[in-house]
C-alpha cells in the first residue's frame, strides 16, 4: 500500500501565530533603499572571459581612471585671495 497523500491545504500554522499582524506588509517597502546600496553592473560574455572576477573588473577599471586623469591634464584651480584671517566652523581643515 501507498502513502496517502497529505492534504495540501492543510494550516501548517502554529496556534500562538497571529496572522492579523502578518497582513499589514507592503509590497516594495525596502526596494529603493537596497537599490541605492547596490551598483551591479552586467557585462558583455566576451568581456566575462576575460575578466573573470570582481578583482579583475575593478583592477581594470581603476587603470583606465588614472590613464584618464593623466591623459587629462591636471585639474586647474582658481586662487581666491587670502584674507588676514580665516574662520573655521568645523574642525575640519580649511580648503
Amino acid at each position: 500500500m501507498g502513502k496517502v497523500p497529505a492534504n495540501k491545504d492543510a494550516d501548517e500554522l502554529r496556534p500562538e501565530y497571529d496572522l492579523s499582524k502578518l497582513k499589514e506588509g507592503v509590497r516594495g517597502k525596502y526596494y529603493e533603499r537596497a537599490r541605492a546600496g547596490t551598483n551591479l553592473v552586467l557585462i558583455e560574455p566576451d568581456l566575462a572571459d576575460v575578466f573573470p572576477d570582481t578583482d579583475s573588473v575593478n583592477k581594470a577599471l581603476r587603470l583606465l581612471a588614472d590613464t584618464a586623469e593623466a591623459a587629462a591634464g591636471p585639474l586647474q584651480r582658481v586662487r581666491r585671495r587670502k584674507s588676514k584671517r580665516r574662520k573655521r566652523t568645523t574642525g575640519e581643515p580649511a580648503v
